[in-house]
């Protein structure tokens, strides 16, 4: 049975007149709920015929308990849910805390409140709490609660308060409904000690069991982050090995070359490959100190910078025109298709340029002469389809999961021709995913590769 209370009602003033000899309580959300369930398994286990009041937390959590109790004496219990009309209802939650701190842009005091009272022969209880208003910072005057989600609690089974609050509903109910009784308005003064220990030992054990739950959570959560710590470190190790072992690599063929250069008996081209060769190495080892570089800002700033609106037809173009002298030389043919209508996606500034480089770079790297690399751009359902298909080595199906790994390069069985830094792809996974997009990745050995982002497009 619902009723609608007038809006100007406060349940927690009233109940706090007559307990002028007691301060009320800083109750977390999880002791109130305690609360609350030692009380219904008094009344489900001593079979209590009894008529609720109640205005609690819209989640299932809370209103679980109540139908707990509904389920168990069906017959005879009664449930009279409190609430005030003409207000934006209240969204379900299922994070506890967050329902009872949730700011209403109303006034009205209720709003801010939750009670649940028990009226039977046996025993009679009140529970109220308040949320409190929140306080600007260093108002003077004002006592600061022990947590911004500890609830102002009262908590008795004083039949003189219980009815005075019980007659402070009854005046501010907005219509008069015909199936309310006259016993639902009326607390029994009779007391039953017995019944009052068992709910105190109840409420002990209720609330026992919510702290062993909460210290197994937290434990839980201590645990997470200690093992998320711990992987961190490792996939630190691992990083700084990689990359010293990466550094060492060019390192290792320059000193190579150099002595070799020293030979007295050295030919000219012998001196004139050596030299390349020291080039090669001095370019690599740029290139990776670079990447190394570029990654590390990516992830200290990469989820700070801003998302923007882009045209791939303002990079596309721009980018396959600078490879294409590389592709002619080495006899590859280069194309792309890029609408000019489709709409802009999301990136951050210059991303949707590193992405494309990065993944041309690849395809036209491991793509050999009389091959073919072209660039397509399209809709594809609420996003845009960037594909870059090439008609190069390929990649082993086994390889495809570890090719976004730092440092992982695909390495062909022949030669060591295609070798680079081994960032690229990483560099793009981060790129892709900060845009709110993914890639994927189709490849067959001696087949060439099909490189798919999925970006989202700005709606107008």
């Amino acid at each position: 049975m619902d009723v609608s209370l007038a809006q100007d009602l406060s349940v927690y003033q009233l109940a706090a007149v007559l307990q002028i000899s007691h301060q009320p309580l800083f109750f977390s959300p999880a002791i109130l709920l305690a609360l609350l369930r030692a009380q219904i398994d008094i009344l489900i286990q001593e079979k209590i015929e009894a008529t609720l009041w109640v205005k609690l937390p819209p989640s299932k959590i809370w209103n679980f308990e109540i139908q707990r109790y509904h389920k168990e004496i069906e017959i005879s219990s009664r449930v009279i849910n409190c609430y005030i009309p003409n207000l934006e209802e209240e969204k379900n939650s299922s994070r506890l805390s967050s329902d009872l701190q949730t700011q209403h842009t109303s006034n009205s005091k209720l709003q801010r409140e939750y009670f649940f009272i028990i009226l039977s022969p046996q025993f009679s209880s009140l529970i109220v709490a308040c949320r409190p208003s929140k306080r600007r910072k260093n108002e003077p005057g004002k006592e600061k609660s022990p947590k911004s989600s500890s609830l102002l609690t009262f908590s008795t089974f004083e039949d003189t308060a219980i009815q005075y609050v019980l007659n402070g509903i009854k005046k501010a109910m907005k219509t008069e409904i015909s199936s309310l009784r006259t016993t639902d308005f009326v607390c029994s003064s009779a007391l039953n000690p017995t019944l009052t220990n068992q709910l105190l030992v109840r409420q002990l054990q209720r609330q026992d069991e919510i702290n062993r739950q909460r210290a197994t959570k937290h434990l839980t959560q201590l645990q997470q982050q200690k093992q998320k710590l711990l992987d961190n470190i490792q996939y630190n190790d691992e990083y700084l090995r990689n990359m010293c072992q990466e550094l060492r690599t060019p390192l290792t063929h320059m000193k190579t070359a150099l002595s070799l250069l020293n030979s007295p008996n050295l030919k000219v081209p012998q001196r004139q490959r050596y030299i390349q060769m020291l080039n090669t190495q001095c370019d690599r080892q740029n290139a990776l100190i670079t990447s190394v570089l570029e990654l590390l800002q990516l992830e200290r700033n990469l989820e700070s910078m801003p998302l923007e609106p882009i045209r791939l037809a303002d990079v596309v173009p721009g980018v396959v025109s600078i490879y294409q002298p590389i592709a002619k030389e080495k006899g590859i043919m280069l194309a792309y298709t890029v609408p000019t209508e489709l709409p802009s996606v999301w990136c951050v500034s210059g991303g949707l340029r590193q992405i494309v480089i990065n993944i041309l770079s690849n395809s036209i790297k491991f793509t050999r002469s009389g091959g073919k690399v072209w660039v397509r751009a399209r809709l594809q359902g609420e996003g845009v389809q960037l594909e870059f298909r090439d008609t190069g080595i390929g990649i082993a199906e086994s390889e495809i999961p570890k090719i976004f790994e730092r440092f992982y390069r695909v390495r062909p069985q022949t030669t060591d021709e295609f070798s680079g830094v081994g960032l690229g792809l990483t560099i793009v996974q981060y790129l892709v995913k900060r845009c709110g997009g993914s890639i994927s990745v189709k490849s067959r050995i001696n087949e060439g590769s099909i490189f798919t982002v999925e970006l989202l497009t700005v709606k107008s």
